[in-house]
């Protein structure tokens, strides 16, 4: 098949599965939710880093749990109804305008979406307890990932400097497809996609701009599957959402248009800091929930 062709029919997908996404969602709402000037500046300031590469989960979940504006079970849920109509813009602009092999983004974009949907199965029927535990060992994994992206630039050496290449094949690539596949199982709990996709793919000897539309398509494809099934479930709050959505679409314009690259490293320290934060006191929570169990489960006397 010509590339051109591939790229036609994953557009085509892109716009099926984004617009079944919006119109699921839509019939969802009793009366059309007004966010907050808050939540409205938080979907803006995360979806502008994250078409940079930053990565929009991690710091949004540290703004909910620091403004407790949603309920620790339904964080996973709420991420990813809020942020997908922002990140289908995303993987529209950056699928069209970066090079990479078709035949290696059509797989780990594939990959990603059995991960989600099974991910998605499972983390909607989980307690809130294990939800706060996988949330924040997550947290943890993305504070050590902008870490070990900082100590690059500080070094000046990158530990994970990448190649040339604009594809995979064979092995590397089937085990790009696992990783993948797990990464997107683990975005249905929140944990971010974009840092260990980037690592991955660097690591595999690709151009580390080839993750863009990777991570970018992988996530387009795979979060309005998700959270069909979080909208089914009941398992996200509606407002904040939104607020994510409407912020967001013209933060990805002018971050992937306009602004299109800034030097990142202190806004990775300061996220960083929060969201090591953010993970401690989760899992601070998870143990709270743990000891009311056992508390509620002791015979009275």
């Amino acid at each position: 098949m010509p590339v051109l062709g591939a790229r036609t029919i994953l557009f085509a997908a892109l716009a099926v599965v984004g617009g079944t996404f919006l119109v699921t969602w839509i019939r969802t709402f009793r009366q059309v939710p007004r966010p907050s000037p808050f939540e409205l500046g938080l979907g803006f300031v995360t979806n502008f880093f994250d078409t940079l590469g930053i990565g929009s989960f991690a710091p949004t979940t540290s703004a909910y749990k620091l403004k407790q504006l949603v309920p620790d079970e339904k964080i996973p849920g709420t991420l990813n109804v809020g942020h997908t109509p922002p990140v289908l813009a995303q993987a529209f602009i950056y699928v069209a305008i970066v090079a990479v092999e078709t035949r290696t983004l059509v797989v780990l974009i594939v990959s990603a979406v059995l991960g989600g949907w099974l991910g998605v199965g499972v983390v909607t029927k989980w307690p809130r307890r294990r939800i706060q535990l996988g949330m924040g060992i997550g947290l943890l994994i993305a504070g050590a990932l902008f870490l070990l992206k900082n100590l690059d630039e500080m070094r000046g050496v990158p530990m994970v400097p990448g190649g040339n290449a604009l594809g995979l094949h064979g092995a590397t690539l089937v085990f790009a497809a696992v990783g993948n596949f797990v990464l997107g199982a683990l975005l249905t709990l929140g944990i971010g996609l974009y840092a260990p996709c980037l690592i991955m793919i660097s690591l595999l000897g690709m151009n580390p701009t080839t993750a863009f539309p990777i991570m970018m398509g992988s996530c387009a494809f795979l979060m309005p599957i998700a959270s069909i099934g979080f909208l089914r479930a009941g398992s996200y709050v509606e407002r904040p959402a939104v607020g994510l959505a409407v912020g967001g679409l013209p933060a990805v314009l002018i971050a992937a248009l306009i602004v299109k690259s800034l030097p990142l490293t202190a806004v990775r320290w300061l996220v960083m800091i929060v969201v090591v934060y953010t993970a401690i006191t989760m899992l601070r929570s998870a143990r709270k929930s743990e000891s009311q169990r056992v508390g509620e489960s002791l015979p009275t006397l």
